[in-house]
């Protein structure tokens, strides 16, 4: 009965309703939008496409363009080309042909091959009919090639100056077998100052490199690529073109009927050298495809519908499942677990709910941890109040020690006590909460040789600790109860001669270092097992003080009968107050009694 009132049935019967008039849409209406819609994307994509294809190319040849300047960068190459086009390089001295040639045959070459792998070779020829060639498939050219009757080198002059894109040639001019298709770039050098001719340079590129330009495109239909000079010739094309479609496309026939096929021409002219650029979008692959829209309508209708119902069950479970974690999370609160929190994701209303909810779990917490600090700090009082109840045994114990000093005229051991006493007076009236290890072990120290006034040979104490742990801060008058419990109830009700030792050290732990606090005497020791230390109102209030100052503290006590007891305190050395400075172990002595 409850489940047909939860969240996830009405979910589930509002998705029902809403989802049935976008079935009948998608199933009806779709086919038709989206034959008009496929239609406009595909002129859209073309058009994008080419206008990218034709800047990339553009870019290409304005990078060639760039490369044949880069004699007019060179001081030295212009120096030479100017020597050799004075007629007086034959007269030259050899030093200063060495300097010519240096320039032409490997500063340049260096600079145009180098930063541009897709640059087949470079031309130099000076006016003195010398020749120049770099190529990265061979060196040196072909004997007697007649490269000033050269339609291109023709070109290049008729250009004067400016740059002549040069359609696709053989690099006939080269060694090479088979001979590759170049197109090119050229320039007339010209003397800055003069304007007198120089030489002529060209630059030549594989058309490979419109192969990998065009290999890039991604067209929804098959198409064919292909680029032509100003002069309606073929330079490149991804497929082959016969000679009917060649001629359709210079006529700029927007429908163009190969052989088997017909195909819708898109093309756009590039400015700086008027080579034209034309996608041919095959027209039987487009009818194709338009004829299964209705097919593929009816099919997305129900591949949607099952999207849906998929899209849906997961929404409900992303809004439903959430408010059933919260719901877990309250009941282990209430069940007394107040660390359980819920674990919001991202940023909605749902996650501020549940943050909302963390925070009211956290506050409740610390509600009842102040609680509990002073429920902690009323037994604090009391066990200083059981303090002060045996502070004057003790005092008076001490003071009959003095008389008995006095009476066998100690002196020196009089002055020492009294002097002891004045400290531990100090010590004990100080009003911070804290104090280092080096404090609290005088302080014992003082206490235990006031005690020897009293017990003389049956207490034997050995006080010490390590330097490194000296500076370690820890609740004062933390371990005085512990000494003072090992005196009365471990030495004093033996007649024979006992050993107290309280040690601090440093240790090793899995999760770091530690510092480790031990107190250990070979008194009358008890039974656990029948007289536990639970109610002990001073070990007790040690504990929960140790607890409060280092949660990931360990208090552990051991006792046999008539062999001894052992404290042993552990603490997390990170969790620990450390007094800043230096400490050095020959800042601080151990001290032994």
């Amino acid at each position: 009965m409850r489940f047909r009132y939860s969240l996830r049935v009405k979910l589930t019967i509002l998705f029902l309703i809403v989802m049935i008039l976008p079935v009948l849409v998608i199933i009806f209406a779709l086919p038709t939008v989206y034959r008009n819609l496929f239609t406009s994307e595909s002129e859209t994509l073309t058009q994008a496409l080419l206008t990218s294809l034709t800047r990339n190319i553009e870019t290409y040849l304005d990078d060639l363009d760039r490369l044949t300047i880069a004699p007019y960068l060179y001081s030295d190459v212009m120096r030479a080309l100017q020597l050799k086009a004075s007629g007086s390089y034959p007269s030259a001295d050899g030093h200063t042909k060495y300097l010519s040639e240096q320039a032409l045959n490997t500063a340049l070459p260096e600079f145009l091959l180098n930063p541009r792998q897709d640059i087949a070779a470079t031309i130099m020829l000076p006016m003195d009919g010398s020749v120049y060639i770099s190529s990265r498939d061979t060196s040196g050219s072909v004997s007697g090639y007649p490269f000033t009757q050269q339609s291109w080198y023709r070109q290049a002059i008729q250009a004067d100056g400016k740059v002549a894109f040069v359609s696709t040639h053989p690099q006939d001019y080269l060694p090479l077998s088979p001979q590759k298709q170049v197109f090119s770039v050229a320039r007339l050098i010209k003397d800055p100052d003069s304007r007198r001719p120089l030489a002529v340079m060209m630059a030549d590129a594989d058309t490979r490199v419109l192969s990998k330009i065009t290999s890039d495109l991604q067209l929804n239909v098959n198409s064919i690529v292909a680029v032509l000079d100003s002069n309606h010739q073929l330079i490149f094309s991804s497929a082959p073109l016969s000679d009917t479609l060649l001629k359709q496309i210079a006529d700029q026939s927007p429908a163009l009927e190969g052989d088997g096929d017909s195909f819708v021409s898109v093309s756009r002219t590039i400015e700086s050298s008027q080579w034209a650029v034309v996608i041919l979008q095959s027209s039987s692959e487009i009818n194709a495809k338009l004829r299964w829209i209705y097919v593929i309508g009816i099919l997305f209708a129900l591949g949607g519908l099952v999207l849906a119902f998929v899209v849906f069950f997961t929404l409900s479970r992303w809004i439903v499942d959430p408010f059933q974690d919260m719901i877990q999370v309250m009941k282990r609160v209430q069940r007394g677990d107040l660390a359980s929190r819920f674990k919001p994701q991202g940023r909605d209303e749902i996650a501020e709910l549940g943050d909302a909810l963390n925070t009211m779990i956290g506050r409740l917490s610390d509600l009842i941890d102040r609680e509990y600090k002073a429920v902690l700090n009323q037994r604090n009082a009391e066990f200083m109040a059981l303090q002060a109840q045996i502070q004057p045994h003790f005092l008076y114990n001490t003071l009959n020690s003095f008389i008995a000093l006095n009476r066998l005229r100690e002196q020196a051991a009089l002055e020492r006590a009294i002097y002891a006493l004045s400290n531990m007076l100090r010590y004990t009236l100080r009003r911070d909460e804290w104090a280092t290890i080096k404090e609290e072990f005088q302080f014992l120290q003082r206490y235990c040789e006031l005690q020897r006034l009293r017990f003389e040979d049956r207490l034997n104490v050995e006080i010490q600790f390590e330097p490194e742990a000296s500076a370690i801060k820890i609740p004062r008058l933390l371990l005085q109860p512990l000494v003072e419990n090992a005196i009365i109830h471990g030495i004093e009700p033996l007649a024979k001669s006992c050993m107290l030792i309280v040690s601090a050290e440093l240790e090793q732990r899995e999760d770091g270092v530690g510092l480790k606090i031990s107190i250990q005497d070979d008194g009358a020791g008890f039974d656990t097992a029948a007289q536990p230390v639970s109610g002990c109102i001073g070990l007790s209030n040690v504990r929960e003080r140790l607890k409060v100052a280092y949660p990931g503290s360990s208090f552990v006590m051991t006792s046999d009968l008539a062999i001894g007891t052992r404290i042993l305190i552990r603490i997390p050395l990170e969790q620990s107050a450390l007094v800043l400075g230096e400490v050095t172990r020959d800042a601080t002595s151990a001290y032994r009694g």
